[in-house]
């Protein structure tokens, strides 16, 4: 049995379908009133739980080869904040996995944390990540660069659907190795019974690194037009967007993130999503 937690996500979403095609037993952690009802109609067992409840997460637990965790708070807030969830909910998660016998630990964490970040969800995914290798579990933390969907969907999508120009933190020149989703969720699963994945930390990217001035000059051909582009200090607020983008957003300002992910593609079996395809396939209309 496969536990998922976090399927209600994006990610995890992906996972447990890609899970569920190849036949797989999967549970999936949920809370009430969450929208889990079509991954259950796909064949996931449901089981309640919720990681600020420990007691919860050893009853989900049972009978659990492998734990995959995507959750995380970054869209989230209010009693889900990285306090609540990258600090104390994973520990709890690690700590009932390893009373339960769990054989396999994959952590969803993200390329460039760390203990020292002023970002107390980046702080929070490293100081999980020390958590997990000091626990005896096998464990593979996966270290995803930055979802394409996600941040080109706020930073780019968002306000062009409402009129407005694009907000870019900083001068938008630094180069990141955006990631699809899909792919994440391809490592992931290839990670389950992939051997070199155990107790390895895998470092994940698209095909090319990319600025924003670039992502937006590609937005701009796909859509024929100009697109406006409005520039703000580190520490500004992006419009319409949690206070936790805004901190992750200047973070990016401050580094590049090239990766060369040929070898690491090709052992798990993965084809990695260009950026261009990406915005081909969301900005195209017609």
């Amino acid at each position: 049995m496969i536990l998922v937690v976090g399927a209600t996500g994006m990610l995890g979403g992906m996972v447990t379908r890609h899970l569920l095609e190849k036949e797989r037993q999967v549970r999936i952690l949920v809370r009430e009133g969450s929208d889990y009802h079509a991954l259950v109609e796909a064949g996931a067992e449901p089981a309640f739980g919720d990681l600020k409840d420990r007691a919860s997460l050893g009853r989900a637990m049972q009978g659990v080869r492998t734990v995959i965790t995507t959750a995380n708070s970054a869209a989230r807030g209010g009693e889900d904040n990285p306090q609540t969830v990258e600090m104390e909910g994973n520990r709890h998660l690690i700590d009932a996995a390893k009373d339960a016998g769990v054989e396999h630990f994959i952590f969803t964490s993200a390329l460039g944390v760390s203990t020292d970040s002023p970002v107390p969800f980046m702080r929070g995914k490293a100081m999980s990540e020390e958590y997990l290798k000091e626990s005896g579990l096998d464990y593979t933390i996966l270290s995803p660069n930055l979802f394409m969907e996600i941040w080109i969907g706020m930073i780019v999508g968002m306000p062009l659907q409402m009129g407005q120009p694009v907000t870019i933190v900083g001068e938008g020149n630094r180069s990141h190795t955006f990631v699809s989703i899909n792919d994440v969720a391809a490592y992931t699963v290839a990670a389950v019974d992939n051997p070199a994945a155990r107790n390895q930390q895998v470092f994940i990217g698209g095909p090319e690194a990319i600025t924003w001035t670039r992502i937006v000059e590609r937005t701009a051909r796909v859509l024929g037009r100009d697109v406006p582009v409005h520039h703000v200090a580190p520490g500004a607020k992006l419009p319409g967007l949690p206070e936790t983008v805004s901190q992750l957003a200047a973070s990016m300002d401050s580094y590049d993130s090239p990766l060369e992910m040929g070898e690491t593609a090709r052992a798990y079996g993965v084809e990695p999503t260009p950026v261009e395809a990406y915005l081909r396939r969301t900005f195209t209309t017609g």
